[in-house]
């Protein structure tokens, strides 16, 4: 059975950091496209990062980038979003999600082409 578990969401104060966690069982991400994706409330869910496979170039959306670095420890079967200096507009419920290998990232987050999602884990920032 093929499943995709986030961790790693909370509560935190704007400019504090969270890494989430993203572990699959029955697939091994090495050969799949990874996307994040987030939907705060009230509106649609939105693709921050993708990346086609590895030693591919990630993309992040302009919100972002530079405040979140995606990662991924292979021994473990997971992925990672590295997330600082978190704003309250960064408040939402964050999934994976994962495509076939050379998919979902094209300029941009294709989300069309991502399969398999993940539950979802909430973030809040807040003081």
């Amino acid at each position: 059975q093929v499943q995709l578990v986030e961790s790693g969401g909370g509560l935190v104060r704007p400019g504090g950091s969270l890494t989430l966690s993203c572990t699959a069982s029955g697939l091994d991400l090495r050969y799949y496209g990874i996307g994040w994706f987030r939907q705060a409330p009230g509106k649609e869910r939105e693709g921050i990062f993708c990346i086609r496979g590895p030693g591919h170039t990630p993309y992040y959306v302009d919100s972002v980038k530079e405040r979140f670095t995606f990662s991924r420890d292979n021994a473990k079967n997971t992925v990672y979003l590295q997330m600082t200096n978190l704003k309250p507009d960064d408040t939402a419920v964050y999934f994976c999600a994962t495509a076939d290998v050379g998919y979902g990232c094209s300029g941009g987050v294709i989300d069309a082409d991502f399969r398999r999602w993940g539950q979802g884990i909430q973030v809040t920032v807040s003081s």
